[in-house]
């Protein structure tokens, strides 16, 4: 028995030891850097009742360009309400795509809050894979290393089934807090 239990907070301390030690991910600036940008973010949609971003990622040949996004901040809908920019409250599938803009290099700590399933990826890194179907809850915090600042490249993959959505960005050196609809930008 007393094995078992050394074994057990061995292997415990392990994980936070691993954890402790995950390297921030390093996030590549756009090159060239953009000029001209549209305030907000291209965003495509393609309409069908999926459970996961697997399911989700079969829309990406088939969406067709939609209004562009402002940003990301999407707050939590009363269910009926439409879906980003999509003209209709469920069943949304949304290939996102621009850029976002920080404003100092350092390590940023970043999450999204989506109702339902998210994978996102910024500047050649993917920050959030967030699937199936949930609340408007928070995705794990993530640590990244912005080496300058400017414009780094965005692309996302997001659906909401049914009942209300969300899709909002915080990003901050030290602790996150909401990005502004400015901080985005697309072709």
């Amino acid at each position: 028995m007393k094995m078992l239990k050394t074994a057990a907070l061995a292997g415990a301390a392990l994980l936070v030891a691993t954890a402790a030690f995950a390297a921030p991910l390093q996030l590549k600036p756009a090159n060239p850097q953009p000029s001209g940008l549209k305030q907000g973010l291209g965003v495509s949609y393609y309409f069908d009742s999926v459970r996961t971003l697997s399911e989700a990622s079969r829309a990406y040949k088939k969406a067709k360009p939609g209004e562009p996004l402002a940003g990301l901040d999407y707050r939590d809908t009363a269910e009926g309400d439409e879906t980003l920019t999509s003209g209709k409250a469920q069943k949304i599938i949304a290939v996102i795509n621009g850029y976002v803009r920080f404003d100092a290099p350092g390590t940023y700590v970043i999450d999204f809050m989506s109702n339902d399933g998210l994978e996102m990826k910024i500047g050649g890194e993917e920050v959030v894979f967030f699937d199936g179907v949930h609340g408007c809850d928070p995705s794990e915090q993530v640590e990244a290393v912005v080496p300058e600042a400017g414009w780094y490249e965005l692309e996302g993959l997001y659906f909401q089934r049914k009942g209300s959505a969300c899709l909002m960005m915080r990003a901050g050196i030290g602790s996150p807090d909401w990005m502004p609809n400015s901080a985005f930008g697309y072709k």
